[in-house]
């Protein structure tokens, strides 16, 4: 089959890889139909993490199942299927209790818990940006959709972005009437604004610095706030009359960077301490890495990443962090979708055949203007 396939810094290709199979009795296995392309495989495409040349990449994806094994009860051949990006066992003590992004049995890789498709340290599996993809746990895993093609661009946001942009409002303590703040207007970013709206916020509003970003915030209700044109916490104090927001989401991560491009792994918190009010709380799903040689300091470089701890404390403000489950939001989400209360797929820049991977790759990581969100169909 053809699959995306990492080969260095900024080189990804499209080539013949093994076809998956069937491992073990609760595998199975799906056609690809819509697989994206991500903000965090930007982080692999750039040379910022471990990962191994030949690995298959992509881990949202949605199809339909082709093959399952003997101990699928609950999955048919033919259902189709949103693939959350974690790969649960539906058994570990953190699967029961509903955090399968930190599955306990998935990952073999030491020190991590959480496994997930294509991605560094997250396991043996490959990705799905291919023809074909392999699901362990399937009936654990998989999420049907309702027959046909309808919302497949909003279904297949189901997988990762839609979910853990609502995972950030979430981890934030987020109340109906809130003012939310989310900093970074990638994929994740718009996916939290667009959940803070849908979930009744009193405003929301979303920083960055590209035009195409801010219109597509503003697009969905939320207020733009360009960092480029000053400093985004004095802008928030003003919208606020001083009081700052009630809640923050951060959805950039370990590259957080200036108006001049120069990184601050620390900005966006620092940022969001000082944006939000005293014991307001602040939702953290933009990727840190344990260690990151590439970074701009020498603490960054281990994993540290100092921050305003102090007046996080003095404020009394609370933080949550981590991958998202994405088994507790996606029926919901769809749900949602259905009923046309969600429309995910509004982000939806370019639909791309296979082929057209590395030149998706390589325009999406220049965030030319226009190239917000990349969906590949391994079929066209």
């Amino acid at each position: 089959m053809k699959a995306v396939v990492y080969r260095g810094p900024r080189s990804v290709a499209v080539e013949e890889v093994p076809d998956p199979r069937v491992q073990a009795p609760t595998d199975a296995l799906i056609r690809i139909t819509t697989t994206n392309i991500c903000g965090s495989d930007l982080h692999m495409y750039e040379g910022r993490t471990n990962v191994e040349e030949g690995k298959v990449l992509g881990h949202e994806n949605t199809g339909i199942v082709e093959e399952v094994g003997p101990g699928v009860d609950r999955i048919r051949v033919g259902d189709r299927v949103s693939v959350p990006f974690n790969i649960a066992c539906g058994t570990c003590r953190n699967c029961q209790t509903g955090w399968t992004s930190f599955c306990l049995r998935a990952n073999p890789t030491e020190g991590m818990d959480g496994a997930a498709y294509g991605y560094a340290n997250m396991g043996p599996y490959d990705g799905g940006q291919a023809e074909y993809l392999r699901v362990p746990w399937a009936d654990v895993n998989l999420l049907r959709l309702p027959e046909g093609t309808e919302h497949e661009n909003d279904f297949t946001m189901l997988s990762d972005v839609f979910p853990t942009g609502w995972h950030g409002v979430e981890l934030s303590g987020f109340q109906v009437g809130d003012r939310v703040a989310v900093f970074g207007g990638g994929p994740v970013g718009l996916m939290a604004a667009h959940s803070a709206v849908i979930r009744g916020a009193s405003q929301v509003f979303l920083v960055d610095e590209e035009p195409d970003r801010l219109r597509l915030a503003e697009s969905i209700g939320a207020t733009a706030v360009d960092f480029s044109a000053g400093d985004p916490v004095q802008q928030l104090l003003e919208a606020t009359g001083g009081r700052g927001v009630d809640r923050g989401v951060e959805a950039v991560g370990y590259q957080a960077h200036d108006p001049s491009g120069e990184e601050h792994p620390e900005l966006v918190l620092d940022n969001l301490v000082q944006a939000v009010r005293a014991t307001g709380g602040i939702g953290v799903v933009g990727v840190y890495n344990p260690s990151d040689p590439g970074a701009s300091t020498d603490l960054a470089k281990e994993g540290r990443i100092p921050f305003q701890y102090g007046q996080f404390f003095t404020k009394g403000q609370s933080m949550g962090t981590g991958q998202a489950p994405v088994k507790r939001y996606n029926r919901q989400l769809r749900d949602l979708i259905v009923a046309g209360r969600a429309r995910p797929s509004f982000i939806v820049s370019h639909e791309l055949p296979l082929d057209q991977a590395p030149e998706g790759y390589a325009r999406f990581d220049a965030r030319e203007d226009g190239w917000t969100k990349v969906l590949l169909h391994p079929a066209a």
